[in-house]
């Protein structure tokens, strides 16, 4: 279930690209803002899969359980529109016991313009319940492995974390 957890270093910050669909788009051309929500969650699936080996189906058969989204903060900041290629970004910042935040942006092509943010809390729980369950000591450690540690969910708001994403990406423009 956890094929590459046992590597020592695994990437935290998950990226791929995506192109913004005519069927996705509003009258104006921009991506509507429901849809982000499936941009996001797809390439979320589709990134933990391949960099850590990772099936949400596999949590849901061994264990009974699932994350259940609890909250979502969302910031859109510049339209993502119809026919443009997109990078998407996902990292989980914070977990606990049955918690786990994943933060998740999108920027242009060449990451000059952050378009979105977004925070999305889920609970862990039981299928067969619906009540909140701890995370199983291998799940625990896979969050371990995977979270990024350098982000204090806790003590940042929503508004300041933008703002450091945002200097991560001029930063990162300015090594190129």
């Amino acid at each position: 279930m956890f094929e590459k957890i046992n590597e020592k270093e695994l990437p935290k910050v998950t990226e791929s690209k995506a192109i913004i669909r005519f069927q996705d788009c509003d009258p104006l051309q921009h991506l509507n803002n429901s849809k982000y929500f499936d941009y996001y969650f797809n390439a979320r699936e589709d990134q933990v899969a391949k960099l850590y080996g990772f099936k949400f189906s596999e949590i849901f058969k061994n264990y009974k359980t699932s994350w259940v989204v609890y909250q979502h903060q969302i910031a859109y900041i510049r339209p993502a529109v119809v026919s443009e290629w997109v990078k998407i970004f996902s990292r989980a910042i914070y977990f606990d016991a049955d918690t786990l935040v994943t933060e998740y942006f999108m920027t242009d092509e060449n990451m000059n313009e952050l378009k979105n943010f977004m925070w999305t809390i889920s609970k862990y729980v039981s299928v067969e319940t619906g009540r909140r369950v701890p995370h199983q000591k291998d799940v625990m450690q896979y969050l371990a492995a995977t979270c990024e540690k350098d982000v204090n969910f806790k003590e940042t708001s929503f508004n300041e974390r933008i703002k450091l994403v945002k200097q991560e990406l001029l930063l990162k423009q300015a090594s190129l």
